[in-house]
């Protein structure tokens, strides 16, 4: 993904020279978009089931009362402490871990990009804008071209990182089983 800045000039306006060609791209990713959301609340489901388990296995209800008004980044510094004492309590850090922890954090910080971008700013070119920066040049507005491929990489990250964690989640469970 290509980054952009444009200097601020007065009124938060986005110029898109060609209308048509820009509705014509969001047309075509919009549905990576959704499934890219999709996937994502999946990812996150997984975790909360995971977390809850933590807790008790017993039932969800003690994990969802205390992951109720958690966002995932906290969701994720939660299980990364109950994993590395697990981790330091079994003498035992599972393949890939490290990875694993950062994939999610990646997943979600593409994830806010998609989610919060301002997808009526896209132009011709794909740029789209995502947030107002202060630097010492003054004000400046920064676009993300989320290209096509872009899209599918976040996609294909999301359902790896899934995949990741049900592995992790198997192995920590065998070293319990045994």
């Amino acid at each position: 993904m290509q980054r952009k800045h444009l200097q601020f000039q007065q009124y938060l306006f986005h110029d898109i020279e060609d209308e048509d060609k820009a509705e014509e791209y969001i047309e075509r990713i919009l549905p990576m978009i959704g499934l890219i959301v999709m996937y994502f609340n999946g990812l996150e489901s997984n975790l909360d089931s995971m977390l809850c388990e933590i807790f008790t296995d017993r039932t969800d209800s003690t994990g969802l009362i205390v992951l109720n008004t958690m966002n995932f980044s906290s969701k994720i510094e939660l299980f990364k402490k109950f994993s590395d004492d697990f981790h330091l309590s079994f003498g035992k850090i599972i393949n890939d871990y490290d990875a694993l922890i950062n994939n999610l954090k990646e997943s979600a910080r593409l994830r806010n990009l998609v989610v919060h971008a301002n997808w009526e700013s896209t132009n011709e070119e794909g740029y789209t804008y995502i947030r107002l920066k202060m630097s010492k040049e003054g004000m400046l507005k920064e676009y993300i071209q989320f290209s096509e491929k872009s899209l599918m990489d976040i996609i294909e990250l999301i359902i790896t990182t899934r995949v990741k964690l049900d592995e992790y989640w198997q192995e920590r469970s065998e070293v319990l089983c045994f």
